[in-house]
C-alpha cells in the first residue's frame, strides 16, 4: 500500500486531482439551444410572404432546440440567407432560456430586391459602423473576433488551509500558493481572430476561422504567486458545408472540418474541456482556451437528426499532457418536440495517462466507453412546465479488466407564469470507484468532462479538491430571471465517496476514514448588459464532511471563494 501511495503522489500529473482546476466562465459559446424566434421588422402586408420567408431563414439556419449556440456559427448561417433577394438584413441577439441554455431572436429585415442587398462591411463605404464585420455580400462573410475579460477572484482557507497535503507533488505548484487566510489575484486574456464563410456553388460553402490569446495572471493565485502571461494560437480551421432541402422543406446538411477547434458531446458529461488552461498559459478561472490541437470531424445532419464520426486531440497543458487521442461516433435526434435522444461510442487508441489501485497502475489506452442520454422538455421556452435529463455511461479496457461507470438523473419544473420565472431542479450523480477487494478496476474516468458550474463543475471550491471519480454529487439547483438579461443561479450541494478507496484521486485523500464529503452553498450572478457585455460573479462556501477532517487533521473551514469578471465580445 505504501509504494502504491508513493507512486500516485509522484506521478500527480496523470491523476484526476486538482493538477487542472478548470474555470468556470463560457458565458454564450456551448450553451443549449432552448429556442430560435424569428421575427421581421418590416412585414409585408401579405402573411404569406412573411410565412414563406420566415420558413426559409428556419431551414438554412438549421439551427433546433437542443443544439449548441456559437456565435460564428450563427453568423454563417445568416450570412447565407441574404443570398436572398428578399433579405436585405439578418441579424440576432441571446437572451437567458429558463433551463440554462439561451433563447436566439433572429430579425429580419426585408429588402425590395437585388438593388437593396448591397455589400456592407468595414471593407466596404460602410466603413467602421459596420464594425466587427469586414465584409457581407452574396454569401461571403468575413467577420473580426474581439474579445476580452478581466477578472478578480479571491479564496480565503483555500485547499481548507491545507495546501502542504492536498498540494504535495502537483506540478503546477510554483513559489507560494494559496492557503490558510484570505488571498487574491487577477487575470484577463483577449482574444482576436478572423472567421469567413463563402460559397463554392449554390449549396456549397467552405468556412475557416483563425485567432490567438494572449492571457496573464497576477496575484496568489491558486497554485503560484508568479505574475505569468502567454500568448497562443487558438482557433485555426478549415471545413466545408453543403446540404439540399427538398420540396417537402426537409433539410440534409453534410459537413466537415478539421484543425484547431472546440469540441464538446452533449452537455459535457465525457468531453467539454478541449483544452487546459492555468500555469505558465495563465487565466486559470477564466479559462480562455477551448480548441483542442486537433478536432477531424464529419456530420450528416437531416432535419433535426444529426450523426458524427470525430479523431480528437485534446490541447492539454505541456507538463502535464498524456497525449491521450479519441476516436468515436456520436448521433442526436429529437422526436417531436419534446424528447431529445443521444448516444456516444469512445475508443482511446494511444494514451500515458494513468490509472492507479493499490498493488499497479493501468493506462487509459485501450478505453472503449459506451454512452446513452435523453432530455424531455414537453413544453417549448416561455411556458410552464416539467423537464427532465439523465445520462449514463459505461467504460470498459481491451487491456485489462475494467468495469466503470457514471450516470445522472435530473428533474424540475419551469415556472413561466410566476414573477422571476424560477426553474427549480434536483440533479443526482454517481461516478463509481474502485473496489479494492476484486481484481477488477472500477474507478470511473472523467476524461474531459468539466465546463461550467453549471454543467460537471461539481461545486466551485469542491472540484478543484475532489474530481468526478469515485463521487455522488446532489445538486438542488434554482434559475431567476428577475429580467431577461439578468439571472441568478443558487446551488446546494452534498457530496459523497462511492468507495473509501480513492487512490488516483488527490494523493492527501487516496484512503477515506468516512465516505462524507462535506457540503457546499454558492450563487452566481449574471447580467448581459448588452449583446456584447456581460457581467458576471459567484461566491461559494464549502465545508469539509467526516473524510476530510479525518484526511486533513487540523484545518481552516469553511473554504470561501468569491469572483467577479466583465466580457466585452464582438
Amino acid at each position: 500500500m505504501a509504494g502504491a501511495l508513493v507512486l500516485v503522489t509522484a506521478t500527480f500529473t496523470a491523476c484526476s486531482g486538482p493538477a487542472v482546476a478548470q474555470g468556470i466562465v463560457d458565458p454564450e459559446l456551448n450553451l443549449q439551444i432552448e429556442s430560435v424566434d424569428i421575427s421581421i421588422a418590416n412585414p409585408s402586408p401579405d402573411p404569406r410572404v412573411n410565412a414563406r420567408i420566415e420558413d426559409f431563414v428556419r431551414r438554412t439556419l438549421g439551427a433546433y432546440p437542443s443544439d449548441r449556440y456559437s456565435p460564428e456559427g450563427f453568423g454563417f448561417s445568416l450570412a447565407r440567407t441574404k443570398r436572398s433577394a428578399e433579405i436585405a438584413e439578418a441579424t440576432h441577439s441571446i437572451e437567458f432560456g429558463q433551463t440554462g441554455g439561451v433563447i436566439v431572436n433572429v430579425v429580419i429585415t426585408l429588402g425590395a430586391g437585388a438593388a437593396e442587398a448591397k455589400p456592407r462591411g468595414m471593407l466596404t463605404e460602410g466603413g467602421a459602423k459596420d464594425f466587427p464585420v469586414l465584409y457581407d455580400a452574396n454569401g461571403t462573410f468575413l467577420k473580426l473576433k474581439l474579445e476580452s475579460l478581466a477578472m478578480y477572484y479571491g479564496n480565503n482557507d483555500a485547499w481548507y488551509g491545507r495546501p502542504d497535503l492536498t498540494l504535495a507533488g502537483n506540478p503546477l505548484v510554483k513559489g507560494k500558493t494559496a492557503g490558510p487566510g484570505y488571498h487574491d489575484w487577477t487575470e484577463g486574456f483577449f482574444h482576436t481572430g478572423l472567421y469567413g464563410i463563402t460559397p463554392l456553388s449554390d449549396s456549397v460553402y467552405v468556412y475557416g476561422g483563425l485567432s490567438a490569446i494572449v492571457s496573464g495572471s497576477v496575484g496568489q493565485e491558486l497554485f503560484t504567486d508568479e505574475t505569468r502571461s502567454y500568448l497562443g494560437l487558438e482557433d485555426a480551421y478549415v471545413g466545408i458545408v453543403g446540404g439540399t432541402t427538398t420540396e417537402k422543406g426537409d433539410r440534409l446538411v453534410v459537413n466537415a472540418s478539421a484543425g484547431r477547434q472546440r469540441f464538446s458531446i452533449g452537455e459535457g458529461f465525457l468531453i467539454v474541456n478541449s483544452a487546459a488552461n492555468g500555469g505558465d498559459r495563465a487565466a486559470l478561472q477564466s479559462n480562455p482556451r477551448w480548441a483542442s490541437d486537433m478536432l477531424a470531424i464529419g456530420q450528416v445532419k437531416y432535419n433535426n437528426t444529426k450523426l458524427e464520426a470525430f479523431y480528437f486531440d485534446p490541447d492539454e497543458l505541456p507538463l502535464i499532457d498524456s497525449d491521450t487521442k479519441i476516436v468515436g461516433a456520436n448521433l442526436e435526434t429529437r422526436i417531436g418536440n419534446q424528447l431529445d435522444l443521444g448516444a456516444t461510442v469512445l475508443y482511446v487508441p494511444e494514451s500515458t495517462f494513468g490509472y492507479f489501485t493499490t498493488t499497479g497502475s493501468f493506462s487509459r489506452e485501450g478505453l472503449q466507453v459506451f454512452d446513452a442520454r435523453l432530455r424531455w422538455q414537453p413544453n417549448p421556452g416561455g411556458v410552464s412546465g416539467p423537464f427532465i435529463a439523465a445520462e449514463g455511461a459505461f467504460q470498459r479496457n481491451e487491456n485489462f479488466d475494467m468495469a466503470a461507470y457514471g450516470f445522472f438523473g435530473e428533474v424540475g419544473y419551469s415556472f413561466a407564469d410566476v414573477p422571476w420565472t424560477p426553474t427549480i431542479s434536483y440533479r443526482y450523480a454517481q461516478f463509481s470507484g474502485d473496489d479494492p477487494d476484486t481484481s477488477r478496476f472500477e474507478r470511473w474516468d472523467p476524461l474531459y468532462s468539466g465546463g461550467t458550474g453549471e454543467q460537471w463543475v461539481q461545486g466551485i471550491n469542491h472540484f478543484k479538491l475532489f474530481q468526478d471519480s469515485n463521487l455522488i454529487a446532489h445538486r438542488i439547483q434554482a434559475r431567476v430571471r428577475p429580467s431577461p438579461k439578468v439571472e441568478l443561479v443558487p446551488q446546494l450541494w452534498f457530496f459523497q465517496a462511492e468507495s473509501t478507496t480513492n487512490i488516483g484521486g488527490n494523493p492527501a485523500l487516496s484512503v477515506l476514514g468516512s465516505k462524507d464529503l462535506g457540503f457546499e452553498v454558492n450563487m452566481t450572478a449574471k447580467y448581459f448588459m448588452s449583446r456584447n457585455v456581460l457581467i458576471q460573479g459567484s461566491v461559494a462556501a464549502t465545508f469539509a464532511g467526516d473524510a476530510i477532517d479525518t484526511a486533513l487533521g487540523a484545518y481552516d473551514d469553511p473554504w470561501i471563494s468569491a469572483m467577479m469578471f466583465v466580457r466585452i465580445g464582438f
